[in-house]
């Protein structure tokens, strides 16, 4: 298995370059609680942690909701690291995000295997819609042991289908453009439900 452990880090997000002010994403109610990602290679079962990560699952949601992730896809693929998508498309091309999030990595549960953290770039209060899903314990992203003391915050944990993260983690993957790791086939994120804690699909 190869290990590839970049210093430049989950930074694709680097690009929004969308003139929006930090921590302008409003707290409202409590989020609801998992998240159904259909992807081309099967179906990921995300819980949200609304009670260590309440901005976080907010913002999520309310990108799930919209149908902001719909049609996006993993877009940068690490075989023995992590899983990044929730903001290109399938040529490539990013999409347009609401406002940059609080980062709140310094309450939450450390960067292991099956969990799930926002993306950013080497500004700390930078994570808009790019979420990553961490495929070994990489808790050097924690915020106790990050080099800017802030972390990448983890804000739910795969329960169900971590055969696929594990599947799409493997793909074939090289250059386009300016980027690199990228899925040489798409792997698309076909749609993202939130369930309830009723549990019924909104």
């Amino acid at each position: 298995m190869k290990m590839r452990l970049r210093p430049a880090l989950i930074t694709l997000a680097a690009f929004a370059g969308f003139a929006l002010t930090p921590f302008e994403a409003p707290l409202c109610a409590p989020a609801p609680t998992t998240a159904i990602i259909e992807t081309s290679m099967g179906t990921i079962e995300v819980r949200l942690d609304s009670t260590r990560a309440p901005v976080t699952v907010k913002n999520f949601t309310d990108y799930a909701e919209s149908g902001f992730y719909d049609g996006t896809i993993f877009h940068r693929v690490i075989e023995g690291f992590m899983i990044q998508g929730g903001g290109f498309t399938s040529d490539m091309t990013q999409k347009k995000t609401a406002a940059k999030i609080v980062n709140e990595a310094r309450g939450t549960e450390s960067n292991r295997r099956g969990t799930v953290a926002m993306a950013r770039t080497s500004e700390p209060h930078s994570a808009t819609s790019q979420f990553f899903i961490n495929t070994s314990n990489n808790d050097f992203l924690d915020a106790e042991k990050s080099r800017d003391g802030w972390g990448y915050a983890v804000f739910g944990r795969v329960t169900r289908g971590m055969d696929v993260v594990d599947k799409i983690s493997l793909v074939r993957t090289g250059k386009r453009g300016f980027y690199s790791d990228v899925p040489v086939t798409p792997v698309l994120i076909k749609s993202v439900r939130i369930i309830d804690t009723t549990r019924k699909a909104k």
